[in-house]
């Protein structure tokens, strides 16, 4: 069963903390923006990516501080998990391609996550990034996913522009990898992350939202009511142990 909101009125000291968020960049270009479901799935796939990484995660065996992002991200995980999407083509991308952080593709899709950053505290270059309205669409829709693919399930019921859902699902993807055993975490690890962001039948999502996976819940910043349920991360690893990992917006 999941647990409460972390983010929620049972637990004030997180709105105490200062508050940071993790900033994602993806590239659209002019006459070649990604379609929406790449988009989605490469958000998810750089959060994890990031936080596999030995910047964020290593450990030097005596009880010191880790990689050199390990402390920015201690402190964006003390407050709430906010992640803020951006959008740069051309120069802009150029730019903040500059800056500490990691680029991964997927298929028509290029994003760049960068180490958390205070939030009334962003690097010039990203900051000056356009931040709202972000949209983009599939030429067709996706294929099913297949047989054995973790799923990040997107709410049926709840429009969301792109930048707003890949934020969702990257907190999705968050909360799968900390509800994981260290072997469950490796073996995703080896098989690069494999994933898929799919809309779930409408029949289908109080099932998923009641199944005892991971459960995204809105914090209501941007586009959506407060507590709103948007993605469920649905891997067979977390079927057999379901998470008791529940979730909490942010961005």
């Amino acid at each position: 069963m999941s647990s409460p909101d972390e983010d929620g009125p049972r637990f004030p000291d997180r709105d105490a903390a200062p508050q940071y968020a993790l900033p994602l960049v993806v590239r659209v270009e002019r006459g070649s923006p990604p379609t929406r479901t790449d988009a989605l799935e490469g958000a998810a796939y750089a959060v994890l990516r990031f936080l596999s990484d030995p910047r964020v995660d290593a450990e030097d065996g005596d009880g010191g501080e880790g990689g050199e992002w390990t402390a920015a991200v201690r402190a964006w995980t003390d407050g709430r998990i906010r992640k803020v999407v951006r959008r740069a083509r051309g120069a802009g991308w150029e730019r903040a391609s500059a800056l500490p952080g990691i680029t991964v593709s997927r298929g028509t899709a290029e994003i760049r996550v960068f180490p958390p950053v205070p939030n009334d505290d962003w690097p010039a270059d990203l900051a000056r990034l356009q931040v709202s309205g972000t949209e983009l669409d599939d030429p067709e829709d996706p294929a099913a996913a297949d047989a054995g693919t973790p799923v990040l399930w997107l709410n049926p019921g709840l429009p969301m522009t792109a930048g707003k859902a890949m934020a969702q699902v990257g907190h999705a993807a968050q909360f799968a990898w900390r509800g994981l055993a260290p072997q469950g975490r490796s073996e995703w690890k080896a098989l690069d992350f494999d994933l898929a962001v799919r809309t779930a039948a409408p029949g289908r999502w109080a099932e998923l939202v009641a199944s005892g996976l991971p459960v995204v819940r809105d914090g209501g910043f941007t586009e959506v009511a407060p507590g709103s349920c948007t993605v469920v991360a649905d891997l067979p690893a977390l079927r057999r142990e379901p998470s008791k990992q529940c979730g909490n917006d942010h961005g």
